[in-house]
């Protein structure tokens, strides 16, 4: 670490203090004891006091003990005061003599200790009248004893002299110094904060998980956040292993003096206790006798909670350095013991026998490989590849090894977050890949392909030829078979043509005795909902219902992705976020990306706008963290939409475009098609119905709902109102015809609102308009609430232009009050200006959007809410936004308004109302 003062970083308490110190020292001199743990920062903070002192005008003065001249007299002493030896020479000769000789820059017979310590004393005294001196003596656990006597003396007699003295130990050694009488002060460990702060520093292209693993690792420990980064290269072990780390020599040489000292059977129990990793007292009473226990307590090195009964380190690394000074028969006897006493754990009793195996052993590789499907399932990717990887050094075979490279290059490949996966399939390819081993391989390779420059069609056409004749005998519950066919399911969806998805049925529907529960649904709920999704509901809905007992979180990100297309994600929500906060906290982050598109969809659907749009934002990031780079274009979308709701047009086109620039040369159709969503919303939102209608129409054309072009029906309102707009009556009720012929209101109660809504634009009857009043009074349909908003503004126009007023009036509030909810100004404008022709006359805040003072529509909204007495907290949840987003409002309507607090919003707002 370094010791600028300016980059201590998290050490300004500090460095007051020692500024403060260095003050007193010039005036009445002062003595500071420091004492920390290695490597906490202490040399550091030494270096950092000698700069400051030098700079305010003081004489430094410098030695650090050494364990190889513990035993030699006056050795530190003699480091301290050799830059003093002219003034040295100028002592009185008794003084003079017993110095120079103790010090061995002369002969003569050995001087009295208190004759050394009254001339250090005499000398240090006459250099001060000079200038302030201030000694800086570092490891003095490691000081000679005659030096340590000296030093003390002197630190007792500075007060009332401008001498300072600054003496830094180990935590837990002893030392020659004396410390009775004198200020003691700890070096604590770098906060959270701070060690972000000098990782950020320091490594600032660290990935999320190798960051968080170290600050958990170096818990605040300078020299270990800047050491450990070269060691955490290494493939991790699984998440209940001991997490033991190379060490570095300096690292090594800082914890490993700890544990030197300590009886063999200790340090033999401690190793024992390491790679336990538990601390269960009675687990290593099983296994041990815990009496050789004490000398480490001692030590400090370990402490017991008698409440808890666990054992647990001072410092993690404490347990490298233990493993570091271990030899390879004590490890391996450890790891045996351990495995010996796991009989019922069979996950961690794998990983410790292939800890304790050195050679081929078939046995332990497959239990390596049973364990590396259980820790996927609970969405630890990194641990099963690291299970596979060792698995495939331990099979008895070229082929078994090969197929566990295989997989564990897929399982890289498909969950990100692993540079690894191109390694191991390159690997995998060097040996005999059995039937298995070949789909996992052509699975890793497909994805690797899309998420590089390849191109969609070639992955696709790759993982069909290596199904199509790979030896598993169709069998569908071959896992591997499994996982082909729902990579082939994306792969259709982002090629997004006919012939793609043939092939795809083709293939699924040679799967004996048919497809699994998940795959069956997705394949007809995914592809084509139009035409399948609804004969899948009830299976469908059997999935969800399984959602909370479900353990295997590729199943529930699986279970969101067949809901998508049916309206399901809602019930999907509280599971979605299961597996954000799991790839938050370092699990897969294809899983995470996976839910954070799920969240987003909904959060846009009901009218979460700002948590979409946050979502976005931060699956960009992780998109980018991951290597998942091919999954950002949905995120751009997402943004897309919710700008383009809220008006920002030119955004929302940019985004668009740069969906389609990416995906049209990599053949992703899929992408390129629901690239004209927003486009379409945006023209919408401007009033430019003629792009709007182009642009919904090249989805799908007016009348049809183009197969395998799923995505179609989120555009079914857009294009009949842009068609109603633009004089094309016959394409509105063409599109609409073939809504009911495929009965989409079937899918899902916002299909149901969006054919209603259709229905009464362009069939003009009471039976349509009585059958929407009726499904916009659902409950249900309350949950869409960007769609309902714009059909109650769709048929609230209508009604008005027949002069029904009340009624229009009714739709209209609603649709106001959805729009402001979600800051959909361009709807909320039209809202208003529907209102005003209504003859409707507010009482507070019911303005255009460009209102009183200025205010905007949703900032009239808030302010309104606001003077009626509602706290942040409850407009927020009115609203759909957070409590902070109406306060960030609230702070621009205030001066606006020309007030500065809540009790005035009422009468401003009145005053501004016209009479």
């Amino acid at each position: 670490m370094t010791a600028t003062p300016e980059l201590l970083f998290g050490r300004e308490v500090e460095l007051a203090r020692i500024e403060r110190f260095l003050e007193s020292v010039r005036h009445d001199g002062n003595v500071r004891m420091v004492r920390g743990e290695p490597g906490v920062g202490k040399s550091a903070l030494l270096a950092a006091a000698a700069t400051m002192a030098e700079a305010a005008g003081l004489r430094v003065l410098r030695a650090s003990g050494s364990e190889f001249e513990a035993d030699v007299s006056y050795s530190l002493l003699n480091q301290l005061l050799l830059p003093l030896y002219g003034e040295m020479q100028r002592l009185p000769p008794a003084l003079r003599d017993a110095l120079t000789v103790a010090l061995g820059f002369g002969p003569g017979p050995a001087p009295a200790a208190l004759m050394v310590c009254n001339a250090a004393l005499s000398l240090l005294t006459t250099v001060a009248k000079q200038a302030p001196v201030l000694l800086i003596v570092d490891d003095v656990q490691w000081a000679d004893r005659s030096s340590a006597v000296v030093l003390g003396f002197v630190a007792r007699r500075v007060p009332k002299s401008p001498i300072g003295v600054i003496a830094a130990r180990r935590t837990g050694t002893e030392s020659f110094l004396d410390p009775s009488g004198l200020t003691g002060v700890t070096v604590e460990p770098l906060s959270a904060e701070a060690s972000s702060r000098l990782v950020d520093f320091r490594f600032p292209t660290m990935t999320p998980r190798a960051r968080q693993r170290l600050l958990d690792l170096a818990q605040g420990n300078p020299l270990a956040l800047g050491e450990l980064p070269d060691t955490l290269a290494d493939p991790p072990q699984p998440a209940n292993f001991s997490d033991v780390v190379p060490l570095s020599d300096r690292l090594q040489a800082n914890f490993a003096n700890r544990i030197a000292g300590l009886p063999d059977p200790t340090r033999l129990l401690l190793l024992l206790a390491t790679f336990e990793g538990s601390g269960d007292v009675r687990i290593l009473r099983g296994m041990t006798d815990l009496t050789p226990l004490a000398p480490a307590e001692r030590a400090h090195l370990v402490r017991v909670d008698d409440a808890t009964g666990r054992i647990t380190f001072r410092h993690p690394l404490i347990q490298s350095a233990i493993v570091a000074t271990s030899t390879h028969e004590e490890r391996r006897r450890a790891h045996l013991a351990i495995a010996e006493a796991l009989p019922g754990d069979p996950e961690r009793r794998s990983w410790h026998l292939a800890a304790a195996t050195a050679g081929p052993d078939e046995v332990v590789a497959a239990e390596l490989e049973r364990a590396s499907h259980r820790v996927l399932q609970r969405g630890d990717a990194l641990a099963a590849i690291a299970a596979l990887t060792r698995a495939a050094e331990l099979s008895a075979t070229g082929e078994d090894a090969a197929r566990r490279l295989a997989e564990a290059a897929y399982i890289g490949a498909e969950a990100g977050g692993s540079a690894d996966a191109t390694t191991l399939l390159a690997r995998a390819r060097k040996m005999n890949v059995d039937a298995a081993g070949a789909l996992h391989a052509a699975g890793a390779a497909a994805l690797l392909m899309i998420n590089g420059d390849g191109d969609v069609h070639t992955a696709h056409r790759l993982l069909a030829g290596a199904i199509e004749t790979g030896a598993h005998g169709w069998r569908a519950d071959d896992p591997a078979l499994d996982e082909a066919m729902h990579t082939l399911l994306l792969l259709s969806w982002y090629a997004g043509s006919p012939d793609h998805w043939a092939a795809f049925h083709r293939l699924l529907a040679m799967l004996r005795p048919g497809p699994a529960d998940l795959l069956s649904v997705m394949s007809r709920t995914f592809p084509d909902p139009v035409r399948t999704g609804r004969a899948a509901l009830p299976d469908l809905e059997a999935l969800i219902a399984t959602l909370p007992e479900e353990e295997d979180l590729t199943r529930v990100m699986r279970i969101g992705t067949a809901s998508i297309y049916l309206d399901r994600l809602g019930e999907n929500r509280e599971y979605s976020w299961r597996l954000v906060r799991q790839g938050r906290e370092g699990g897969a982050p294809r899983r995470q990306l996976s839910a954070m598109m799920h969240l987003c969809l909904d959060g846009f659907l009901t009218g979460r706008w700002d948590e979409s749009e946050t979502l976005a934002v931060e699956a960009q990031q992780v998109c980018g963290d991951s290597g998942l780079t091919f999954l950002r274009w949905y995120f751009l979308y997402t943004r897309a939409i919710v700008a383009a709701g809220r008006g920002r047009a030119g955004e929302a086109y940019e985004l668009a475009d740069e969906i389609t620039h990416w995906a049209l040369p990599r053949g992703v159709a899929g992408a390129a098609a629901i690239a004209h969503h927003p486009r379409a919303l945006a023209a919408a939102a401007t009033g430019d119905f003629e792009s709007a209608y182009r642009h919904a129409a090249a989805s799908s054309p007016a009348g049809v709902l183009a197969a395998y072009v799923p995505n179609c029906t989120w555009l079914m309102f857009d294009l009949v109102e842009a068609a109603v707009r633009t004089g094309r009556p016959a394409e509105a009720r063409a599109h609409a015809d073939a809504m009911r012929g495929a009965d989409v209101a079937a899918l899902s109660s916002r299909m149901r609102l969006l054919q209603h809504g259709v229905d009464a634009l362009v069939l003009d009857s009471d039976d349509a308009d009585t059958r929407l009043a009726q499904t916009l009074n659902d409950p249900a349909s309350e949950r869409w609430l960007f769609e309902s908003s714009r059909i109650r503004l769709a048929f609230a126009e209508r009604l008005r232009r027949r002069r029904n007023f009340s009624a229009a009036r009714t739709q209209l509030l609603a649709a106001r009050s959805g729009f402001a909810a979600m800051g959909a100004e361009p709807w909320l404008v039209r809202a208003t200006a529907e209102l005003r022709a209504t003859g409707y006359r507010p009482v507070v805040a019911e303005q255009p959007a460009a209102g009183p003072a200025g205010l905007t529509g949703q900032e009239l909204e808030i302010a309104g809410l606001a003077a009626g007495g509602l706290t942040n907290k409850q407009i927020a949840e009115r609203l759909y936004l957070s409590p902070r987003t109406v306060g960030a409002h609230l702070y621009r309507i205030f001066p606006k308004l020309g007030i500065s607090a809540r009790a005035g919003l009422r009468d401003a707002l009145s005053a501004q109302l016209p009479e």
